[in-house]
């Protein structure tokens, strides 16, 4: 078995009839090893002298974390919004509603921290998310 820094990639012989130049074998064994702590969360680490090794994931930027919790926070209200919906639906319809009216005011509190929570102090940890009311869960599926 052959890895490939250039090429972040391994290379079979009985596979790959041609390989890259900067080509390092490694045993199969060693291999077996890479793609079992990868599996485990690690990182194959192709460093051009020692081989690949693995090594901690390293933390994404705050750029990311902005941007993974902004699509998550976008997700919840675009999940929130048919139920909305159809609350104000059947309130105009007169009839009777999914939800009790206690419930669509909470499910606006929530919306509303939805879209607060980029200004806060604590965006864009994930520990500080805002919750979803405990029965949002069965209106949304």
């Amino acid at each position: 078995m052959f890895a490939s820094p250039s090429m972040r990639g391994f290379f079979d012989p009985s596979i790959h009839s041609s390989m890259p130049d900067d080509v390092i074998e490694i045993t199969a064994e060693r291999h077996a090893q890479l793609l079992k702590g990868e599996s485990q969360g690690k990182m194959i680490d192709f460093t051009p002298v020692s081989g690949p090794e693995l090594i901690d994931k390293p933390l994404p930027t705050y750029e990311a974390q902005v941007a993974e919790e902004r699509g998550w926070r976008d997700w919840q209200l675009l999940l929130t919004d048919p139920l909305v919906s159809r609350h104000r639906d059947e309130v105009e319809e007169g009839g009777l509603t999914s939800i009790t009216p206690e419930q669509y005011a909470e499910l606006q509190r929530y919306r509303r921290l939805l879209r607060e929570w980029p200004q806060g102090d604590q965006f864009p940890l994930i520990d500080h998310r805002p919750i979803a009311p405990p029965w949002l869960i069965e209106q949304i599926q």
